[in-house]
């Protein structure tokens, strides 16, 4: 029994509570997530292999840097970690000094060549030089595919043969397009160009290429590039890195580098080049091809996308470039080892080692970059920190899954990319944001038609959800103290599907951040919300006359609305699909000039609408003329201002906001669903009369009555016309001129059309070919 004065308190359950999971790319499994710093700090520091830009961003890349800005806004806004957010941009890279080069060898051509004839053996055999050349490509993978033992490895050659398969037949197709080209009349020197200007480029390339050696050439084409991808990344949402590092910035770092490894034994000179020994990294201890063990010792996959993977400067296959010593036609800089520039793989090494040091949590990049970049990445770091006993450089590595179009890896080498610019042009960035938070970030993702209609159908129900629950808001503010606040059954129901909702997202997101799971139960809140919303409203117009409390009866709860509305504000916030506390610097608006600007636009719509209605009325004009200034101020005036005005059946509207370009965009397709309709009304009524006026012509081309009788009849009677004599002459008895009634009665019938419309109006068949010409002519002109 307690004593008077002692204090009472049970400690809640203390089972330990669940911790974030990541995908971790070393294992290939769901793993803890433990911060470098300890299990209690909140500091991550995260690199992330950002753009080499030779080339325009496309979906591809949008699918890789729009996922890692929700992992990170979901780490930093909702578990709340500080993130130290990296990013590199390769300027310096085989793909931009080959694209660089070429693009100003063609520009040259443009402008020195003028004979078309040339022109023409020239393009035609660079592509088919091309062709015999991808051919060859495609029988060596073959025979690799052939020769492979281990499954993993197996199918990784098999979906690059697939790839190569895809380059061929592209090849075969520009073949064909420019013999077809050819075939036609004497097409011009840009026509051709426009065929065959990258199998032009090439052999420009492997014959002038060397000759280029204007070094703001490569810088200006990295520079053009690197500012289209930040655009198309603000464009995107994606928030900007902490730290930004470029490699013609940290050459003195990288080359640092490249000798503290050279001198830890790991890699050696040779022929002006640096080649990292991966042997003796291995009799050191260590684990090359962390990432993608199955893909060690292919040389394929080795070599991708970098040039001259296999020479006879190494000493094993497998080593790799850390410093590539100069050739004619490509940038160089002075090293150790003479003139010469970075490998690909050692820039991110050294720069995130300079920036974040000898252990990171977070490494992340697309899925192809698992090897031979990681890998080699990861064999880099570990050689320079070798004597720091560092055994694992990155703590987690994250891939995020590929872009595929047609069952095909998104990418420019396939030419079947889109950029994200032209998908801007036909979807919003935040249904973009949209289709990639619909997937879990380390899986394929399929670029279709499928994919795009669900993410549509997602933010339609996300924008009615929060325009209801506005409606509602709106409609309760200044009441509260006049209706009931109890909560009933309704009320009980909808406040447990919140803490369902609250429940089910964060198990989502402790379990690889699954965004998916999460937007499936807000999208399970937004359905019991507006099914709330729907009973509570028909509830309340059913009890209409009070309560015996005196107060209104009770609509929808405004505070519990605002609850599950801010609650899925919040989430949306924190993937980035509406704006979060992370996007906004400063204290926010407080009114001003933009408030004002904003605020003078509805005040002239309301200024404008009012002088149209004082001036009808003072022109006595009729009910449908006002109507008409009504509806449109509510089809075009409010639409551009980002205002839904929809009319209710009780006589009443609601207004409700909304993107103006999604408002334009609707109007558009009903205006042009109201266009089709009139056009096919018009052409039915068109069809109808022309069929008429074909039936009353052919009518009118008939004989007489009397002469379409003439072979049975040979005379009528004056008044009746009424046949009153057969053929030979002789008088009908009272039989024939039954039988003859009956004739002369079906072919008045088959004439009757014709004769009961020029009964009513003489001139009927040339007013009916006069309607035809004004229908043609409201046809044409609807058309144009």
């Amino acid at each position: 029994m307690a004593q008077r004065g002692q204090r009472e308190w049970y400690r809640p359950d203390t089972d330990q509570q669940a911790v974030l999971q990541f995908y971790n790319s070393l294992l290939d499994e769901k793993v803890p997530f433990i911060p470098a710093a300890g299990a209690g700090s909140r500091q991550i520091s995260w690199y992330a292999c950002g753009p080499t830009v030779y080339d325009s961003a496309h979906m591809g890349h949008a699918r890789n840097y729009v996922t890692f800005d929700v992992i990170r806004r979901v780490l930093e806004d909702y578990f709340g970690y500080n993130v130290m957010y990296v990013m590199n941009v390769t300027d310096v890279d085989d793909k931009i000094i080959l694209r660089a080069r070429r693009n100003h060898l063609l520009q040259q051509y443009r402008q020195q060549q003028q004979d078309p004839q040339q022109v023409a053996q020239q393009v035609e055999a660079a592509i088919q030089a091309a062709v015999i050349k991808q051919a060859r490509k495609q029988q060596g993978m073959t025979a690799q595919v052939s020769a492979a033992t281990d499954s993993r490895q197996r199918t990784e050659l098999e979906s690059a043969l697939k790839n190569e398969e895809h380059k061929a037949k592209q090849l075969q197709q520009v073949q064909a397009d420019f013999k077809a080209l050819l075939a036609g009349s004497s097409p011009g020197i840009q026509q051709m160009l426009a065929v065959g200007s990258d199998q032009l480029a090439e052999q420009l390339d492997a014959q002038h290429g060397s000759e280029v050696t204007d070094l703001s050439i490569f810088r200006a084409h990295a520079a053009k590039y690197e500012q289209e991808f930040f655009e198309d990344m603000d464009a995107l949402g994606v928030r900007r890195p902490d730290v930004l590092t470029r490699v013609v910035e940290f050459l003195p770092e990288i080359i640092d580098y490249v000798q503290r490894i050279v001198d830890n034994g790991i890699a050696y000179e040779s022929n002006g080049s640096v080649y990292f020994d991966t042997i003796k990294f291995r009799d050191l201890g260590h684990v090359y091809g962390k990432c993608k063990p199955s893909s060690v010792g292919n040389a394929t996959l080795a070599a991708e996308s970098e040039a001259n993977f296999e020479t006879s400067e190494k000493r094993s296959q497998q080593d790799f470039a850390l410093w590539k010593a100069a050739k004619p036609g490509e940038p160089a800089w002075d090293s150790p080892w003479g003139k010469g520039r970075p490998g690909w793989h050692i820039e991110c090494s050294a720069m995130a080692s300079k920036i974040i040091g000898a252990k990171m949590d977070i490494h992340s990049g697309g899925e192809d970059l698992k090897f031979p970049h990681h890998d080699n990445e990861l064999a880099q770091a570990e050689a320079y920190f070798h004597h720091d006993g560092c055994r694992q450089w990155v703590n987690y590595f994250l891939h995020s899954g590929h872009l595929e179009i047609e069952g095909l890896k998104m990418s420019k080498s396939l030419k079947n990319f889109i950029t994200i610019r032209e998908a801007l042009q036909q979807f919003s960035a935040r249904q973009l944001r949209l289709m990639f938070i619909m997937n879990p970030w380390n899986k394929t993702v399929s670029y279709g038609e499928t994919m795009r209609a669900e993410m549509r159908a997602r933010e339609q129900a996300i924008k009615n959800f929060f325009q209801n629950v506005d409606v509602a808001l709106r409609e309760a503010c200044g009441k509260e103290a006049q209706t009931s606040a109890k909560w009933e059954a309704d009320e009980l129901s909808l406040s447990a599907a919140i803490l369902e909702c609250q429940t089910k997202v964060h198990e989502s997101l402790l379990d690889n951040i699954n965004t998916a799971g999460a937007l499936d139960a807000l999208a399970g809140l937004i359905k019991a919300t507006n099914l709330y919303l729907a009973k509570k409203q028909e509830t309340a117009a059913a009890a209409a006359n009070g309560t015996t409390s005196g107060l209104l009866p009770a609509g929808p709860q405004p505070l519990l609305l605002r609850k599950a509305a801010a609650y899925v504000t919040r989430i949306l916030s924190v993937f980035g699909i509406v704006q979060g506390p992370g996007d906004v610097l400063g204290l926010g608006g407080e009114g001003g000039s933009s408030t004002d600007a904003a605020a003078a636009s509805y005040l002239d719509a309301f200024a404008t609408f009012r002088d149209e209605v004082r001036s009808l009325c003072k022109s006595k004009a009729s009910h449908g003329e006002l109507l008409g200034v009504c509806d449109r101020v509510r089809d075009d005036t409010l639409p551009q201002l980002g205002v839904r005005l929809e009319d209710r059946p009780d006589g009443t509207a609601v207004w409700k906001l909304d993107d103006p370009a999604v408002l334009a965009a609707e109007r558009a397709e009903k205006l042009a669903a109201a266009a089709e309709a009139a056009r096919k009304k018009l052409t039915n009524a068109l069809d109808k009369k022309a069929k008429e006026l074909e039936k009353l012509q052919k009518l009118a081309a008939l004989p007489s009555e009397q002469e379409a009788l003439a072979d049975k009849y040979s005379q009528f009677d004056a008044e009746t016309g009424e046949p009153t004599h057969d053929k030979e002459g002789q008088p009908l008895d009272d039989k024939a001129k039954a039988k003859a009634k009956k004739d002369l009665e079906k072919a008045r019938k088959v004439r009757e059309p014709l004769t009961r419309k020029l009964a009513e109006d003489p001139a009927a068949l040339e007013i009916l070919a006069a309607e035809i010409a004004e229908l043609f002519k409201q046809l044409e002109a609807m058309q144009q």
